[in-house]
């Protein structure tokens, strides 16, 4: 076997691997840190003035809601700001990740904490200020409500226009964009390609920044129902084990969303392939003229974004153009490294 090193004169690229609702997903965080900001000063200056130690702490719980958020908010910052800097070799996409990872382990303290209290109380049950307990938490639901609204204000599932976009998006990406491929309708190609269109809108798309930002909002506003559940029914029937239970459960939804966010953006850190069928895909496209796939990586840079490299033998003289021609068809793949070895026994 001969193996060949191909090398292009490529044109200059970036590496701007970010999600297409980036800049706007970091205004609404930045918005919603406001919001809890504004809200922990006035629960603390108001507690201060008027003697309830209930309400300080809640505006103290209220400061570490915002520490979370601005462990988001910072992610897409600094993400926007060195998505340029050649330092990071594949871009900053996986900021967004890194930040969901690290908010995934802080939900996993917050469920064990919580817990490990209400435990604690059902065995030690504690006085209960009903009469101020219970407005304190409705105010802190109407709180979460409302970040939950700013956060994900027009942030929903890709439309079927975002695969246009991401297809207009690519455009500085490390491939050289070839001009469209004439297909009959009934050709293979054509087939897979429109399923391709179809199946854009995978996990990979998602934005973890946000997600986690999401279900922090989202276990504060559980446990907050939670609780006023327990405290309505403990003053109307007695029940005061009704609180520590209703945090209780609150912290196994809690520890359940932050393992499943642990186990995605972990993957994500890892570079485990985040889409096994479009790796077939890519894999049946190359090999569809009767080459062989020697060695295949595919990895997400970002939200939408994916990384490939492809070693391919061939007993032919096709050169790597002539791959990364066929592999255009496939929007995800922002960055494609192709390699060609040429063996007059590949194809056998």
């Amino acid at each position: 076997m001969t193996e060949t090193e191909n090398t292009f004169q490529l044109p200059p690229h970036d590496h701007m691997f970010l999600g297409k609702d980036h800049d706007r997903s970091e205004r609404r965080t930045w918005a919603v840190i406001i919001l809890c900001g504004v809200m922990m000063i006035a629960e603390i200056v108001g507690g201060a003035l008027f003697g309830s130690l209930a309400l300080i702490a809640d505006g103290l719980h209220m400061s570490t809601h915002a520490g979370a958020l601005l462990l988001a908010a910072l992610a897409y910052t600094y993400a926007r700001k060195y998505a340029n800097d050649r330092n990071f070799t594949f871009g900053t996409g996986k900021f967004g990740d890194l930040a969901g990872y690290s908010s995934a382990i802080v939900l996993a303290m917050i469920a064990l904490l919580i817990g490990y209290e209400a435990v604690s109380r059902l065995f030690n049950p504690v006085p209960i200020s009903f009469n101020e307990a219970i407005p304190i938490a409705a105010l802190g639901l109407a709180v979460n409500v409302a970040s939950a609204w700013l956060l994900s204000g027009g942030h929903h599932d890709h439309s079927h226009d975002d695969a246009h976009n991401h297809g207009h998006s690519h455009d500085h990406d490390h491939r050289e964009k070839p001009a469209p491929i004439e297909m009959s309708p009934g050709a293979p190609d054509a087939e897979l390609q429109e399923h391709d269109h179809g199946a854009a809108h995978g996990a990979h798309h998602r934005d973890n920044n946000m997600r986690a930002a999401v279900v922090h909002v989202m276990a504060d506003a559980a446990v907050s129902v939670l609780v006023i559940v327990g405290l309505i029914t403990a003053r109307a029937f007695g029940w005061l084990w009704m609180d520590p239970l209703a945090g209780f459960i609150g912290a196994l939804v809690i520890a359940n969303w932050s393992f499943g966010l642990l186990r995605d953006t972990g993957s994500i850190l890892l570079d485990r392939t985040p889409d096994p069928r479009l790796a077939e895909k890519v894999r049946s496209v190359v090999e569809s003229e009767g080459d062989r796939v020697t060695d295949l990586h595919l990895w997400r840079l970002g939200p939408g974004h994916l990384g490939a490299i492809v070693s391919v033998a061939t007993s032919g003289a096709r050169e790597p153009a002539h791959y990364r021609k066929r592999l255009a068809k496939f929007a995800d793949l922002s960055h494609v490294t192709v390699e060609v070895q040429h063996s007059p026994t590949a194809n056998g």
